[in-house]
This record gives C-alpha cells, structure tokens and sequence, in this order.
C-alpha cells in the first residue's frame, strides 16, 4: 500500500520537474525573466500561484490541525482574518504596486523598490530589507520542510524513509526552481495551487459524508466542551487534568478524549487571530506576483479568483479539522500529531494510489511556498546585496549564479531543519509571518499611499517591526494576559508608528520623489 501511495506521489514529483525543464531556457535570458518572469503572469496564474505560495503546507495540515486538538474558536477567527486580509491586499495594493514598481526604474524584488523608491543612493533600505528576507524567510522554509518530514514519515512510518524522502522532496524542489526560476515557480504554484484545492475539497466532502453529515458531526463535537464555540477554545487535558503541554498527551477513557470546561476567547483573542491578516501587506512572495502581473488590467480578474480560491481553501481547512475529530476522536492526542489529520483521512478514505496523488496535495503547498521562498531570499543575496551594494557593476551570469548558490544553501539549511525536530508547523510559520508582515507591511502600506513617507521613516518602521515581533515572542508575551496577543499586532503598530513619526520629524521628500509618487496615479501598465 505504501508503495502505491508513492508510485501516486513520484507521478507528481516528476511532474514538477518536467515543468522547470520547460521554462530553463526562457527563464535564463537575464535576472528580470529569472526573478520576475519579465512581468508577463496572466491573471490565473498570478492569482493561484499568489494563494498557493503563500498559503503553504500551514493549510492542510497547521490550520486542520489546531481545528482538530483546539476546536473552532482559533481557526475560525484565524480564518477569517486571513480572506479579509487577502480581499484588503488585492483591492488597495495590488495596482499601485503594479504601477510604483515599475515608475520606481523598473524594480524587480521588493527590497529594490523601496530602494528605488526612496532614491536610496546608498542602498541602506535595500540592505535592510534583504537582511529581513535572509532571516524570516530562513524560517519559513524550514517549516516547509518540517512538513515533508511530517507527510513522508507518516506515510511511511520509518526513519530511512523519513530522512531520504524530505530529502528528495527538497532535491525536486531545488531543481525546478534552479532550472525555471520565477516563471517555473509561477507555474507549478498554479498547478499546485489547483491540486490543492481539488485534494482539499475531495477529502472534505468524503469526510462529510463518512461522518453522517451535519447531525452526525455536530452530535459527536457537542460532547467536547466549547469546541464549536467560535467565542470559545477547547482545553484538552492530560492524565493528572491538566492542560496539554508540548511534553504531555490528551488523556483518553473508554475511547473517548478528555476535554476540560473549555476557555472563553476574548475579543483581545479575536483580534490577536485575525491579525494574520495584517501580514499579507508585507508577503515579498505575494506582492512580487503583484508586480509580475501582465498589466493592470488583468488585476481585477486575479482578484476575483484569489479571493474565491482562499475563502473556499479556508474554510474547508477548518472543517476537515472538525470533520476528522467527529469522526476519529481519539486519534491524535497531541497539538504536533494532529496535525496530521489530512494525511489520515486522504489513507483512509482512498486507495492508495488515489491516496498518494490526493497526500501530493500537501507536498503541492509545501513546495509552491519553497520555491517562491528560495527566489525571494536568492534575489535578496543576488540582485540586492551583491549588485545592488557590493559589486554594482556585477554582470549578469555573476547575479545568475550567486541566486542559485543562494538557493542551494537555503536548501540545505531547510533539510537541516527540517530533520532536526518534529515541530508545530503551524507555531513556526506564525513567527515568521509575523516578522515579514511587521517588517514589510506597514512600509509597503506607507510607501504606496502616503507622500510624505521619508527614507529615514522606512529604515526606522522596518527595523522596529521586526525587532518588536522577536522581542515581544521570546520575552513580552511570556507575561500572559493582555501581553499574550499575537506578536504581528504589536510589531506592525510599532512600526507604523515609527514611520510616522520619523517621517515627520525628517526632512521632506524631494520633489523628484514627489514627481513619481504621483505619476503613479496617472499611469497604466
């Protein structure tokens, strides 16, 4: 059965690599094609390949997981920040960006346009904003990882297999992306991002109806206390009644799992969840598709499909979550294992080799964010580092080759993660969505919108963001009670403040800079 599962899995592995082939020559031609596909994503693929790169393996298996230990109450609220966040990104970012970038002397990575943006002679943004890619995105791509570890050592259920598959999985990642670029990763994201949502959607109406429909879901989930309050949390205990801990497991009697009274969820907790939200304004993987885009009148388009494609994803994340504790209660009893909850239901509702092209789904999440998360971090080192700082006069083939040894030590360092513990999928990729939100997006919000925005204003909001999500996760929210909120909150605050207030307190733009911030609004690409 494991073997089938696999021969599923290999058909669409060696599907990805297939497409990298097909872009390497195109992708080549110079860094603007290898990074940004020469501005040419039509609206399909730049809305599927957006979502899909951003959403990762964090969707099919972090968010069904903290559904499935927790209940409702987090993964609704988390939910419901994130659609509003990514109707808020398309609606206001999206076409100014399109346009700025392209005014602001063509940038082709976000670190470059603030650059630009700001006539940052001595590249200082530019440093900056590398500097913050380098060490969030580091994060993230471990996570990525730390996924294909959970798949193949739960599909498999062996360490050999464990580490040889995470292994290849990084291997096939990092040969489509270092053959392809921009443009591979563009197009398996959009494959991926449609495998996504069909694998998504078939395991939710398949575990619909295994578990009775609605009467026989919430008949079983109503026993738990407060698990489908979306006002509430559920407490899962241990075997002495406490709280499950990382060291602890749910405690089970006569098959059936151990809740405590359940907690309420504040609205300082409503608020803290849907701050995630907030962090799509500072998502390079996002807005890079934003300037990618063909023109700006295919934007509207995107929109309305990038949109579709997250409410319905998010929503079925949640429920499957909900559905695979009504229907296997006693099954997973810690934070970490349940979040393998999609994994179970895709082996126990298929055959196998339905199972393993349905299981590719998570690893489709996981390397569309890969990928984009390796480009972002080779274009930091390649394009903005070392042309933009170091070596200005750096030709093309030596910009080409510093991206793919950037991406191979990324690589690396994400295996090295990714073997190095069995950690919460969804924990690690809060912190790191936490510190590129806070770091990016209150500038990018600023830089768009608002002219009086200085120079020394963005240096300031981006460094205080980002230390604020560090310093607020390790030290801060240990405090518990109101300090307990969701480090992006007070991390983007901060740093729209200091924008603020660094920009008044600094000399005004240029009238240059001026100039372009308003043909911006007069002008159509």
């Amino acid at each position: 059965m494991n073997f089938q599962t696999f021969i599923g899995m290999g058909v669409y592995l060696i599907a990805m690599i297939g497409v990298g082939l097909w872009y390497a020559r195109r992708s080549n031609s110079s860094p603007e094609e290898y990074f940004l596909g020469n501005r040419g994503l039509g609206p399909w693929v730049a809305a599927i390949s957006a979502e899909a790169s951003d959403m990762s393996g964090w969707l099919l298996m972090g968010l069904p997981g903290v559904a499935y230990f927790t209940g409702l109450g987090e993964a609704f609220w988390t939910g419901i920040g994130l659609a509003i966040g990514t109707w808020l990104n398309w609606q206001f970012v999206a076409k100014r960006l399109r346009t700025y970038s392209q005014v602001a002397d063509n940038a082709i990575t976000l670190p470059e346009f603030f650059s630009n943006r700001f006539h940052d002679s001595k590249r200082i943004l530019m440093t900056v904003a590398a500097v913050m890619n380098l060490v969030f995105f580091s994060i993230y791509v471990g996570a990525q990882f730390v996924t294909f570890a959970k798949v193949f050592g739960y599909v498999f259920g062996a360490e050999n297999y464990y580490t040889v598959m995470v292994i290849l999985g990084a291997a096939i990642v990092l040969i489509y992306t270092l053959l392809g670029g921009f443009l591979a990763a563009s197009m398996t994201d959009f494959i991926q991002g449609l495998l996504m949502i069909g694998a998504i959607l078939l395991v939710l109406i398949s575990g619909f109806v295994h578990a009775g429909g609605f009467a026989g879901i919430t008949e079983q989930l109503r026993n738990f206390p407060r698990f489908l309050d979306i006002f509430g949390i559920a407490t899962p205990i241990d075997a002495a009644g406490f709280p499950v801990s990382a060291n602890t497991v749910q405690a089970m009697i006569a098959g059936k799992p151990q809740f405590g009274l359940g907690a309420d969820y504040s609205l300082l907790n409503i608020i803290s969840c849907m701050a995630w939200g907030l962090g799509y304004f500072g998502m390079p993987q996002v807005l890079v598709r934003f300037m990618a885009i063909q023109n700006i009148v295919k934007i509207r388009d995107s929109q309305r499909i990038a949109v579709t494609w997250c409410f319905v994803s998010l929503f079925a994340a949640v429920s499957i979550g909900l559905i695979g504790r009504a229907i296997f209660p006693n099954l997973l009893g810690t934070g970490g294992a349940a979040e393998n909850i999609f994994l179970y239901l895709s082996q126990n509702f298929f055959p196998p080799f339905v199972a393993g092209l349905v299981i590719s789904g998570i690893l489709a999440a996981s390397m569309s964010s890969s990928d984009s998360y390796m480009l972002i971090v080779s274009s930091a080192l390649a394009n903005d580092l070392l042309k933009g700082l170091f070596k200005k006069d750096a030709g093309e083939t030596l910009v080409m080759w510093t991206a793919r040894i950037s991406i191979l030590m990324v690589t690396v360092f994400g295996v090295a993660v990714a073997l190095s513990g069995n950690q919460s999928i969804f924990r690690i990729v809060s912190y790191a969505w936490a510190g590129l939100g806070a770091s990016f997006g209150p500038l990018v919000l600023f830089s768009l919108f608002w002219k009086r925005t200085t120079l020394s204003g963005g240096i300031g909001g981006m460094l205080s963001g980002g230390i604020m999500v560090i310093v607020w996760k390790e030290h801060i929210s240990k405090l518990g009670g109101v300090f307990g909120v969701y480090e992006l909150l007070p991390g983007f605050i901060i740093s729209s403040l200091v924008i603020v207030l660094v920009s008044l307190c600094t000399k005004q733009p240029s009238v240059k800079i001026i100039e372009e911030f308003e043909k911006t609004g007069k002008t159509n690409y």
